[in-house]
């Protein structure tokens, strides 16, 4: 049951609310007034690079890597308070690659979804890739605060942990939402537990939760083996979750080249690769069409996306298809 309720826009899992006894009478289905059209045979949506957008990645950092040329525009390290951006783990480097890298070391093979995007890096994790909740809530701030002067309109957070603390839960899903309801589109990991549960923050319904549509093996940098991955609702509050999947394992993006002897590029796996392939598309789609807000984007992704045939608290409302969500020729109207 899709849901709309003000600026939020959420999938309602009917079977988990009828076995909690939830009163479903208080909901009202939402349906589009008009349908997404697409235009995809005369689309030139290739040329979008997400020219004059800004995305914000809250992660490890990121290393000034050849591929991101001059347009890390801004930089916050909450962890060390380092004034130059750097990344002493390489997560953050790789998913802000493949959100926005050039390809240029590369001669173009491994470029990201949006390679001329601006970028607006916030360290909230450590060497480790391990944050404390106080460094996430004054990186939310940050992009609050500063979301204006660099117009940051997209939040990547590939990132997220399994709270068992409610008030710290509440915490970290109230600055999600103070960011949603400040207009920006916040895009965020369905985390790596499989059908065990969805991570905070991407349990939240004020926010664009991705999971990994090719999750059926990985392994980590320890040689760990995980079997269908990706994170999966419902909810507790009986929210599908995630909303859309992209790839996510084995992606070659951006390294850290600080170490002696590195590479450029590196393989990862997980869904926090999966998240920038949406923010980059979002980045390319506000290129396009800048006055749409996050609500309409959230339902344009679902307009568009490709049904995999998979249950809904695995595809969400299916793969990111940015073909279509580029050559959509009409907006949802809210």
């Amino acid at each position: 049951m899709l849901i709309v309720e003000g600026k939020l826009v959420y999938e309602l899992d009917e079977e988990c609310a009828r076995r909690n006894q939830m009163d479903l009478s208080r909901y009202a289905p939402y349906e589009p007034k008009r349908r997404v059209q697409t235009d995809s045979g005369t689309s030139n949506w290739w040329h979008y690079t997400g020219k004059g957008v800004c995305a914000a990645v809250l992660d490890t950092g990121a290393y000034p890597h050849r591929d991101f040329e001059d347009r890390i525009v801004a930089f916050a390290d909450m962890v060390k308070g380092k004034r130059q951006s750097y990344d002493d783990n390489g997560h953050g480097t790789h998913v802000t690659g493949i959100l926005g890298g050039n390809g240029k070391l590369s001669k173009g093979r491994y470029c990201g979804v949006a390679p001329e995007v601006k970028l607006a890096v916030v360290k909230v994790l450590d060497e480790k890739g391990k944050g404390k909740l106080a460094h996430m809530e004054r990186g939310i701030q940050w992009v609050l605060a500063y979301k204006d002067i660099y117009g940051i309109r997209i939040v990547n957070i590939s990132a997220g942990t399994l709270f068992t603390d409610d008030a710290e839960n509440r915490k970290l899903l109230d600055g999600i939402l103070n960011m949603w309801n400040a207009g920006l589109t916040v895009c965020i990991a369905a985390g790596n537990e499989g059908s065990r549960a969805v991570t905070t923050p991407g349990i939240s319904t004020a926010a664009i939760t991705v999971g990994t549509m090719d999750d059926q093996e990985m392994r980590d940098h320890a040689g760990r083996r995980y079997v269908n991955y990706s994170g999966r609702g419902p909810t507790d509050f009986c929210i599908c979750k995630p909303e859309i999947v992209a790839p996510g394992t084995d992606i070659i993006s951006t390294s850290p080249m600080w170490r002696r002897g590195a590479k450029p590029y590196c393989v990862k796996s997980g869904t926090s690769m999966s998240v920038p392939f949406v923010s980059g598309a979002i980045a390319c789609l506000l290129e396009k069409s800048p006055k749409l807000t996050n609500t309409e984007i959230k339902l344009l992704l679902r307009e568009t996306a490709q049904d995999l045939g998979q249950p809904k608290n695995h595809q969400g409302w299916g793969a990111l298809h940015t073909e279509r969500l580029l050559s959509a020729v009409e907006r949802t109207s809210i």
